[in-house]
């Protein structure tokens, strides 16, 4: 979601003021029967979807039917998602404060990471990662509008593309594209590659360990926790994509040249 705003733009030719668009930034409250679980800064969009894949990490949540539901609705003057879990299926514990778009793990006092997932004997070649960033790119439609967001998609070791989100935070649109896949009933997702469009921290690796991919694919640099956590499950790990060179911080045997 995008808005307009005035600007004042200056060039060669002096200053002038023009309307530009601008990523939206709003709170998302997420409710499990009358407790507020956590307030979310996001971009508007795919409510849901960043739902399911908060909770994914946060309670353990791994397959459709341990949601029973996810309802849009207006609470508190404010954007909210209430939530039905499945009986048995242990609840997140409330997040502390506001979680704002550059945080992933704020607050939290529990980090689901689950058992290792099997080996992926899947092989990466240089070329399909080479690809994947560009053609993420050509699904960021709200960035070439405001240059302000992040995405995230799932793509096949073939280099297929899935749906791509896009968030004002990085983890955000990462949750977005693993929600997605948790509803439509595709994770443990052992033979796709999570693709984003911003640095690697722990908590991305975290959800994607969570989402049992087999790689990350990214366009900036992973944090040394991230290689490391990596590294500990399986995972490969490629960065800094450049159209003649990237770098394999992790699962090097697992890309080809």
């Amino acid at each position: 979601m995008t808005t307009r705003r005035p600007v004042h733009r200056i060039n060669a030719g002096g200053m002038s003021r023009r309307p530009d668009d601008l990523v939206v930034e709003a709170p998302l409250e997420l409710h499990l029967d009358d407790t507020t679980l956590a307030v979310l800064m996001r971009t508007p969009g795919h409510d849901t979807e960043l739902a399911a894949g908060w909770l994914l990490v946060e309670s353990g949540t791994s397959a459709p039917e341990h949601i029973r539901q996810l309802r849009g609705c207006w609470k508190n003057e404010t954007d909210a998602i209430e939530i039905t879990l499945a009986a048995g299926v242990e609840p997140p514990r409330p997040r502390s404060f506001v979680t704002g778009a550059a945080c992933g793990v704020c607050s939290a006092d529990q980090l689901t990471l689950g058992p290792a997932i099997a080996t992926c004997e899947k092989v990466l070649s240089a070329d399909v990662a080479r690809e994947l960033p560009d053609a993420l790119r050509r699904g960021q439609r709200a960035f070439e509008r405001t240059g302000g967001l992040h995405a995230a998609a799932l793509a096949t070791y073939d280099g297929v593309l899935g749906p791509v989100r896009e968030d004002v935070g990085r983890h955000n649109a990462v949750d977005k594209v693993l929600g997605r896949a948790l509803m439509e009933g595709e994770l443990p997702a052992t033979d796709r590659l999570l693709v984003v469009s911003g640095r690697v921290s722990f908590e991305i690796v975290q959800k994607a360990v969570a989402a049992g991919v087999s790689g990350i694919v990214a366009v900036s640099a992973p944090s040394s926790m991230a290689v490391d956590l990596c590294e500990e499950y399986g995972l490969v790990l490629v960065g800094m994509m450049r159209r003649d060179h990237f770098n394999v911080y992790a699962g090097a045997d697992r890309v080809s040249a």
